[in-house]
């Protein structure tokens, strides 16, 4: 690994560093609405195949969203789940409305389909929530795909959440595109909406690759949303201590004192999120102590650095 070679490259790194990748506005759209467009039929298909009556699925939107509002417009009652695939733990986030999951059990159960059903106004039943996890099942299918535009992911869907499980469940924070696909028969209509890491719907979809390295040194404001910009992490400093032997640290006692190397002051290193981002120097400021920043961390050099001692001891 190498430096960055100006600051607004170490930006652009540390950026993408916390914050997870994210892509132009357009490009991103239109790699969903193609995946979306072409999942639609295979869905409304295996959708009618389960209940055996017609059902219209159609396309309502493709929007630039993020991964927690996956839940922001499915009112109190409805079902969710989440889909794994090997390079994601949430690549895709599915949440069922309360209107469609009626629509759902409805016709499964031999409903008319040119009856309005009634709505769902309280926590879902067993039934409910396996229906739901059947309809996520045949969503993930129809969007998976095959060959190289396959998002891989790990099928069957997990059994869906409700209730408060679904409101509470943790959602990790990124950049995302947002799929709502409506659900509907002559008399009434409900929503599924699909969420996904843009990183996800990028990578590898229809030759559409991930933004290239100079697009992000060129137009990193531009990727990333005020809201992003505007957001807080919390910034650790850190400075190393010495190099020991197992031995020496079964040794320690209560309130014994360990000496910093001499070079400690100067090879502070500041964090945030568990990532490092720049090798500082420890410093004080009248009655405050600070860190000057000297340089941003190369994770490759740190481990060649961390073989020189190593070689040294064996000479």
């Amino acid at each position: 690994m190498t430096s960055p070679g100006s600051p607004s490259e170490a930006r652009s790194l540390i950026i993408e560093r916390l914050v997870g990748d994210s892509g132009e506005a357009a490009q991103v759209i239109d790699a969903g609405r193609a995946m979306a467009e072409r999942a639609v039929p295979l869905l409304q298909k295996s959708l009618t195949g389960e209940l055996g009556v017609p059902v219209i699925v159609d396309l309502k939107a493709v929007e630039i969203s993020r991964v927690p509002e996956a839940r922001s417009s499915a009112g109190e009652n409805f079902a969710m789940t989440v889909v794994a695939s090997p390079t994601s733990s949430d690549a895709v986030t599915l949440v069922i409305d309360g209107a469609a999951i009626a629509i759902m059990v409805s016709t499964l159960f031999g409903g008319d389909p040119d009856m309005p059903v009634s709505p769902i106004e309280r926590d879902l039943s067993p039934i409910e929530t396996d229906v739901s996890t059947m309809v996520f099942q045949q969503v993930a299918q129809a969007l998976n795909g095959s060959g190289r535009r396959s998002l891989e992911l790990r099928l069957p869907a997990p059994r869906a959440m409700s209730g408060m499980e679904a409101k509470r469940h943790v959602l990790r924070d990124g950049a995302a595109l947002r799929i709502v696909l409506g659900v509907s028969t002559p008399a009434d209509s409900g929503t599924i909406t699909v969420t996904m890491p843009q990183r996800i719907v990028l990578a590898g979809r229809d030759g559409v690759a991930a933004v290239s390295e100079k697009d992000q040194n060129a137009s990193w404001r531009a990727r990333f949303s005020e809201e992003v910009m505007r957001s807080t992490v919390a910034l650790e400093a850190t400075m190393p201590l010495a190099r020991l032997t197992l031995g020496d640290l079964a040794n320690f006692d209560i309130g014994q004192i360990i000496e910093f190397e001499e070079t400690a002051q100067s090879q502070a290193r500041l964090s945030a999120r568990g990532q490092t981002l720049f090798v500082c120097e420890f410093g004080k400021l009248g009655q405050n102590y600070t860190v000057r920043i000297k340089h941003p961390y190369d994770a490759g050099q740190n481990f060649i650095d961390g073989l020189m001692p190593a070689a040294a001891g064996r000479a």
